[in-house]
């Protein structure tokens, strides 16, 4: 019914999901892939809305309006074109009926919300628009920061709720910022910015604002500041440590060197995160500094939208240089010669998680009540960290894994394990000078799930080598080209009662692990190379409800597996 399944996010079911064994339904909701791909030299750097089910009703964004083409595709003229465009570009969301995976549509609605523009700060990477499902309404984002509620059995509109105009007036430089998230209660809560538009850069312009939302099932709302909800961290003309220049390289320059600072720019959340919601009524968000992720905050805010606690991702991490990730001091790929133990080679401080704009990271609320997020470090070879908090702000673990997650939680035997993408990328160590950080081969690319500590329990790894097409007639192709498997491009994987754990992987398929690591089923559906991150979900019937470039499969067995209810 949201983002991550449950207010905590957890991405678990209380069914027994279908395998991965036929494709008994699809449709395009994203008409503008090929387009995209071709903009951006064929990745899809588009976020999408996870499938939302509640018994037989099925909601899923959809894109209509215009997508304005470059000439050449990645050229940027005629401007504006390609993502400078995407404003051209309609939102909505569509309400289906299913009967045993055949959907029907029964109401198509189209919003006027906008995402942020890629201007100077997301480099393409279209932010995600996202709806949610409270009791008797979908909530869609709108324009200027408003929310739009409506009748899920017909689409018709109930309310729009804006919380920054008492008159009515959208303000076109405010934005939801990331998916909208709800409670047990009804209650919605979601991020927003107000971006400096006025020079056309609003990435290296401060921002205006931004703000923490809740609005009550009768549409009521509180707002806060990310000002007034992270009262430690650096404001706007604070200084903030930067990176060393590229022409200093290898890293760090030496071992007492310090890197150049800047303004820190003001706290906002970043462009993709929804907020978390605790049983006891706690929220969590994320903050990062405008100018530079790498101050990065969760922030646990009262169910009043006052403040609680806020916890900095940086000075948690030792295991930049001279440590096992990286290859030893002094070597291709490794820092300079002398370097201190443990810092980040681009700062020379410890290593700091990073919450970036074109992620799409979202807090998770274990069973014990600690938070988990997935941030961004580019040290070890673009990859990222886990970071484990308390409920009262304590860090207490991290694991090195393959970054842009909202880690599943599978509940068991008194206690919980944790389900991520372990992706090793092709990708220098810490810069982007072959002469001093070669790439890697990449791989290996596994899904892993961790214990409530944050240890290994079980990968399972990608081994396939074959890419795979579907022909006009129906046959498959594969060339083997691909001898360190592919990326799994989930930021999203669901797991079911059983523990069963659903992801996507580039090679086209979905597959279906068992605990210990065993693979239970798996299904092409096409070659999704460059894909796009994406999440699924598993339905009340145990359908798998999954995307591939801009389509919606529905997944599952001949026939339903007995004690799916």
């Amino acid at each position: 019914m949201q983002w991550g399944q449950n207010p905590q996010h957890m991405g678990d079911v209380s069914v027994i999901g279908q395998r991965a064994s036929r494709d008994l339904f699809e449709l395009t909701y994203d008409p503008f892939v090929p387009q995209e791909q071709a903009e951006s030299g064929g990745d899809l750097l588009a976020h999408y809305q996870a499938p939302l089910t509640d018994g037989n009703d099925v909601f899923m964004e959809f894109k209509t309006g215009t997508w304005i083409p470059c000439n050449p595709p990645g050229s940027g003229i005629p401007a504006p074109c390609g993502a400078a465009a995407w404003n051209s570009i309609i939102w909505g969301e569509k309400g289906y009926t299913s009967n045993r995976g055949q959907l029907v549509e029964q109401w198509s609605y189209q919003s006027d919300w906008k995402p942020e523009p890629s201007a100077d700060g997301l480099d393409g990477w279209e932010p995600v628009f996202h709806a949610v499902v409270a009791g008797n309404y979908v909530y869609v984002p709108g324009f200027g920061g408003t929310i739009i509620q409506l009748n899920r059995t017909d689409g018709s509109v109930v309310a729009r709720i804006n919380p920054f105009d008492s008159r009515g007036i959208q303000t076109p430089n405010i934005f939801v910022a990331g998916p909208l998230a709800t409670d047990a209660s009804g209650n919605i809560y979601y991020n927003a910015i107000e971006l400096d538009l006025s020079k056309g850069l609003p990435f290296t312009t401060d921002v205006l604002n931004a703000w923490l939302v809740k609005v009550t099932p009768s549409g009521q709302f509180t707002v806060s500041t990310f000002a007034f909800l992270t009262p430690g961290a650096p404001k706007s003309t604070d200084s903030c440590l930067g990176t060393f220049s590229p022409a200093n390289l290898p890293w760090p320059p030496s071992p007492t060197a310090v890197p150049a600072s800047a303004p820190c720019g003001s706290q906002r959340p970043p462009i993709n995160a929804a907020p978390a919601i605790a049983p006891d009524g706690t929220i969590y968000t994320v903050s990062r500094a405008h100018f530079n992720p790498a101050y990065s905050y969760i922030v646990a805010v009262n169910p009043d939208l006052t403040p609680k606690w806020t916890a900095s991702l940086r000075d948690r991490l030792h295991d930049g240089c001279g440590s096992p990730i990286l290859p030893p001091n002094g070597t291709p790929g490794g820092c300079r010669a002398g370097a201190n133990t443990g810092v980040d080679p681009s700062t020379n401080q410890p290593p700091a998680g990073q919450a970036i704009d074109l992620g799409s990271s979202t807090p998770v609320v274990t069973p014990d009540g600690s938070v988990l997020y997935g941030a961004f470090t580019r040290f070890n070879f673009a990859r990222g960290h886990l970071f484990k908090f308390s409920a009262n702000g304590d860090f207490l673990a991290s694991f090195d894994f393959g970054w842009d997650i909202t880690p599943a939680i599978y509940p068991h035997n008194g206690t919980y394990s944790v389900i991520v993408k372990d992706n090793h990328y092709d990708a220098g160590s810490y810069c982007d000078q072959s002469a001093f950080c070669p790439s890697a081969a990449g791989g290996p690319y596994n899904v892993t799930q961790l214990s409530a500590d944050l240890q290994i329990e079980w990968s399972y790894q990608n081994t396939n080598t074959l890419s795979c097409a579907r022909n006009a007639n129906g046959t498959v192709s594969c060339t083997s080209d691909h001898p360190n498997g592919f990326e799994w491009c989930i930021n999203a994987p669901a797991v079911d009662r059983e523990g069963k754990v659903y992801a996507t992987s580039e090679d086209g398929h979905l597959y279906v692990m068992r605990q210990g690591g065993q693979l239970d089923s798996a299904l092409f559906l096409n070659l999704a190379l460059g894909a796009a991150y994406t999440p699924l979900s598993i339905g009340p019937d145990g359908l798998i409800y999954t995307q591939n470039d801009g389509r919606l499969f529905v997944v599952g067995a001949e026939r339903q597996p007995p004690g799916h209810r």
